[in-house]
């Protein structure tokens, strides 16, 4: 049975900023239900999409959710990347980049940015060893809270004309990249495997688009 589960609080992460939702399981002392899908809707209430597995859930049952912790590490590590992946881009091509849009899975990143011409196989080769080098260097991913003039002064990357609240979170790795953003990240860029960029096209007009993957470190 398809349905919707509304609680009053969660540790599912909802589907934003172009980061797909975490999965799991909801279960209770009658019941478990599969989350495929977590939005959260205008009220800020998080709705968790999924399908009944057995039983029933009543108002009123606890029912602490359990993540998919493999998958949610997966788009934790592609969203890391995308910060650095987006770093390497303005040292390569210059401040003209600015992201125009991402979409994270377990799988491969998406990241649409700002440039005017496609990016040539050279320039495309730089991008890649420098996100390589970052996580190489295994340096943390520091996550803090500050006003936004405050990331601003301190060189912080952010979409400045969006609706921010009075504090924001911001993250930084090392010199290699420090964006406003709302999470949530792996915590060191050693734990992120090997960048690899699959394609690079047009998205739409003066936006250009790379697809890439990560591949996970031999053990």
């Amino acid at each position: 049975v398809e349905a919707i589960v509304v609680l009053d609080q969660t540790t599912m992460y909802a589907e934003m900023g172009g980061q797909v939702a975490d999965h799991g399981t909801i279960s209770g002392p009658n019941g478990v239900f599969e989350v495929t899908d977590v939005q959260k809707n205008k009220g800020g209430k998080y709705m968790h999409y999924g399908k009944l597995l057995r039983g029933a859930l009543h108002v009123g049952d606890s029912v602490p959710p359990a993540i998919d912790t493999e998958r949610r590490s997966a788009v934790r590590r592609a969203h890391t990347a995308t910060h650095l992946l987006h770093a390497a881009l303005r040292k390569v091509l210059g401040d003209e980049v600015a992201q125009k849009g991402s979409n994270i899975t377990a799988e491969r990143l998406r990241f649409d940015f700002s440039f005017g011409r496609k990016v040539t196989k050279d320039e495309l080769a730089q991008v890649e060893k420098m996100v390589n080098e970052a996580i190489q260097a295994k340096v943390p991913v520091v996550c803090e809270e500050m006003t936004v003039p405050e990331a601003k002064e301190k060189g912080a990357i952010g979409l400045f004309e969006s609706k921010y609240g009075e504090k924001v979170r911001t993250y930084k790795m090392g010199d290699y990249s420090f964006e406003i953003c709302g999470g949530p990240h792996a915590q060191n860029t050693g734990d992120l495997g090997t960048f690899k960029i699959q394609k690079e096209e047009s998205s739409s007009a003066g936006v250009r688009r790379i697809k890439a993957v990560l591949i996970p470190d031999q053990k």
